[in-house]
């Protein structure tokens, strides 16, 4: 490389750093990650840096390690806190945006841990479109208790049987102390085991390697195998425009489908395929669900963790049961080659019960539905995975924020047949749009899972299951119907005719007076930014 004398004063302060003449003369790559040790989920990305920054050396590059925020979801769920998960989602992306693109990186490899860092640093990564690398810090293994595996859904779930008198303290205070045995995200197809494998069918990270649980020794040989392949798309020039194709984003798609993946992943998809300049919709997101059978028997709804996934075969098998089904498009990956053969070389563990055949699936169609409605003209996701039922119909029991629902569901004021209403808490209006896992958790611990249905216009999380309804748009902070809804209206939910109604004439009732919020500093920004989460909840045009 030659030498630039108006760089000097830049090269004389990375010198302070311990840096030479030769580090300086060769590819600068970024090696951004989330870590934290406020939480497991992010809490071996530390040690997975070192060991990306020794292959990113062995291949000739230099690297230079950053880290960001992280909020965890698991902790802040049921609290005010929980507004500022999805907001973080976008400070992580802008962050490692500026960062790199502050320095004049070559390359990046992001580590990322848990459910807002995944699509955070995909969505840094696309906008810079530099060579780049995405890994997955993986899945906490499962706790045990009673000869059982149990995982973070079982405690919040088990705050509703402590409720309900079907629980000791006791009990619930010894399943607490084993179900999270260290480090990794949680365990179950929730949020963050649902966005490794669309990083992985997008083809930002090579197909296997998000697998890898975090506390396997083999994890670390990935993150230096992750840190020399960066070094080779920088030879190769291949980019994060060259792998999100339209292909990738069906693919990852209908991953999400097939796994029973969380309905977060149609936020997350929705706000990457904007950053990534490809078309896709509600509509579109539906119709592949629809065609994409449900293939693994996963957590939440489900048997099994992402830690038996591995064991059973990992992506590799999912995505080459997709392809027996004609189901896979074929699209580049960072690994070099298509997901179609990477699929080609996958190694069913004998006997595995975690993924089904395609001729043979645990269901018809995938985990979930779009509906629109009178309730939800824009637009909302339902969750099919983890029950049975097709439609509801059930008089309107509405609350304004999770508080005053989870108060009523722990008071015993929610009956079997009602339909839960939360709104207030969308992107705008939350503002954050918390997710209501401690509502929807306490339901089920009450034995009111199958009789009732939630409707909001807020988020669930991962590790929902029952019939949930989220992200009713437009929301009640934008003036959606949702915002006129009353008790006793009488609400229908039908699956098959993809129908989100309510039998009452909102268009006769006023409009309810805006909600004041109160808001400073980012939440503020982000309330006056965010989108509709029909549109990914994005914070830019």
């Amino acid at each position: 490389m030659s030498y630039d004398p108006t760089r000097a004063p830049a090269r004389a302060m990375y010198k302070a750093t311990g840096l030479t003449d030769r580090d300086l003369d060769r590819p600068k790559v970024a090696v951004v990650h989330t870590w934290t040790d406020a939480s497991p989920c992010n809490l071996n990305l530390r040690l997975l840096a070192e060991q990306v920054k020794a292959g990113v050396r062995a291949a000739g590059g230099t690297p230079f390690e950053f880290n960001t925020v992280s909020v965890s979801d698991g902790i802040c769920m049921g609290t005010d806190g929980m507004k500022t998960s999805l907001v973080s989602r976008e400070v992580i992306a802008d962050s490692l945006e500026l960062a790199v693109y502050a320095h004049g990186f070559d390359a990046v490899v992001a580590l990322c841990g848990c459910d807002k860092t995944i699509p955070g640093t995909a969505m840094a990564v696309t906008r810079l479109n530099l060579p780049a690398v995405v890994l997955y810090g993986g899945s906490i293994r499962p706790g045990r208790f009673r000869g059982r595996d149990v995982t973070v859904q079982d405690v919040f779930e088990a705050v509703g049987a402590h409720a309900a008198g079907t629980m000791s303290t006791e009990e619930l205070r010894a399943l607490e102390s084993a179900a999270c045995p260290g480090a990794g995200a949680c365990g179950g197809q929730f949020t963050a085991n649902t966005m490794s494998c669309v990083l992985t069918a997008l083809g930002l990270s090579p197909v296997g390697l998000n697998d890898v649980p975090a506390v396997d020794p083999r994890k670390g040989p990935v993150a230096r195998q992750v840190g020399m392949r960066v070094m080779e798309l920088l030879r190769l020039d291949l980019r994060p425009s060259d792998v999100l194709t339209p292909e990738a984003f069906e693919n990852a798609v209908r991953v999400v489908a097939a796994t029973g993946g969380s309905t977060n992943a149609v936020l997350h998809l929705l706000a990457l395929a904007r950053e990534a300049g490809v078309p896709l919709d509600l509509a579109t997101f539906d119709r592949w669900c629809a065609e994409t059978p449900t293939l693994c028997d996963l957590k939440p709804g489900g048997r099994y963790t992402a830690v038996d996934l591995e064991r059973a075969g990992g992506m590799r098998l999912v995505l080459k049961r997709l392809d027996e089904a004609g189901l896979l498009r074929p699209s580049p990956t960072v690994s070099g080659k298509t997901l179609a053969e990477e699929a080609s070389s996958a190694r069913e563990a004998e006997g595995q019960e975690v993924v089904y055949p395609a001729t043979a699936p645990l269901k018809p169609h995938g985990g979930m539905a779009m509906l629109f409605g009178t309730l939800a003209p824009e637009g909302c996701v339902v969750k099919l995975s983890g029950h049975s039922r097709r439609r509801h119909e059930g008089p309107a029991r509405v609350f304004d924020g999770e508080e005053a629902a989870m108060a009523a569901v722990q008071a015993g004021v929610v009956q079997p047949g009602d339909v839960v209403v939360i709104r207030h808490e969308g992107p705008r209006g939350g503002p954050g749009m918390r997710e209501m896992l401690a509502v929807t958790a306490a339901l089920v611990g009450r034995g009111l899972g199958e009789s009732v249905a939630l409707v909001t216009d807020g988020r669930f999380s991962g590790a929902t299951h029952g019939l949930m309804v989220g992200h009713v748009a437009p929301e009640a902070a934008a003036g959606g119907p949702i915002a006129k809804l009353r008790d006793g209206d009488l609400v229908v939910l039908d699956v098959d005719a993809r129908s989100l109604d309510v039998h009452a004439d909102l268009d006769a009732r006023p409009q309810p007076a805006a909600r004041p919020l109160g808001l400073m500093g980012a939440m503020a920004k982000y309330a006056r930014l965010v989108s509709s989460a029909s549109h990914g909840a994005i914070t830019f045009p």
